[in-house]
């Protein structure tokens, strides 16, 4: 099995505007290997949502190359590009965007189902996922039934559904209070090393930043490696 799960080489991007064209990536790099965490420290605007929207296959860069468990994606068509998503890659965004009339199983479940997986099966993984994440109990549950950190919750389980080998995850506890989010973080980083996936989670949070395994900073372009 091929550790390198995502392979950032080189990625450029620039924004036409009215008064000058914005370039937000400018020969962005990284590796991120399968099983390891890894925190995106970047200020407002820097970049970091086009940067994981490139990483994630749903935005083109300008120019460099996405690779994808070593499978180059710059060539590849719109359909190939959202299969290769769908197998390989999962999403957590800071507002947890369940579907508010299914379940909190049916949530984690149907994106199983649309990859192929029969109901029976799908369903037996989102209660393993639920159960891994302390929410067994809640299965049934409609989303408005549940409480924030509850529903962010699911969320990661649910991009976690499809076993990816990478997960992409923008503020995931943004939105949540000081107590609710260690806690929610903690849960996603157990899980994330369970399930053996690599990941990249962009914060403002120096400590949730620091309970990763490397940090890095996305500046003018660019990606370093913090001390």
């Amino acid at each position: 099995m091929n550790d390198l799960v995502l392979r950032l080489q080189a990625i450029t991007r620039t924004y036409q505007s009215d008064a000058a064209p914005l370039t937000v990536l400018n020969g962005a790099s990284l590796d991120l290997q399968r099983g390891e965490i890894v925190a995106l420290v970047a200020p407002s605007g820097s970049g970091k949502s086009t940067l994981l929207h490139s990483a994630g296959l749903l935005e083109r860069p300008d120019g460099g190359e996405v690779f994808i468990e070593g499978q180059p994606a710059g060539s590849l068509s719109d359909d190939a590009r959202t299969k290769l998503r769908l197998k390989n890659i999962g999403f957590v965004y800071q507002f947890h965007h369940l579907l508010p009339e299914f379940t909190a199983l049916e949530n984690i479940a149907i994106p199983q189902m649309v990859a192929g997986v029969p109901e029976a099966q799908a369903n037996e993984r989102a209660l393993s996922l639920l159960d891994k994440f302390g929410l067994a109990a809640r299965a049934t549950h409609l989303p408005g039934k549940l409480s924030g950190g509850e529903k962010q919750r699911v969320a990661i389980a649910r991009a976690l559904a499809n076993r990816p080998a990478l997960l992409l995850a923008d503020e995931p506890t943004g939105n949540l209070d000081v107590a609710t989010s260690n806690l929610v973080f903690d849960e996603l980083l157990r899980v994330v090393r369970s399930e053996n996936a690599a990941a990249l989670i962009a914060t403002h949070n120096p400590d949730l930043a620091a309970r990763m395994d490397r940090q890095i900073h996305l500046q003018d372009g660019a990606l370093t490696q913090l001390a």
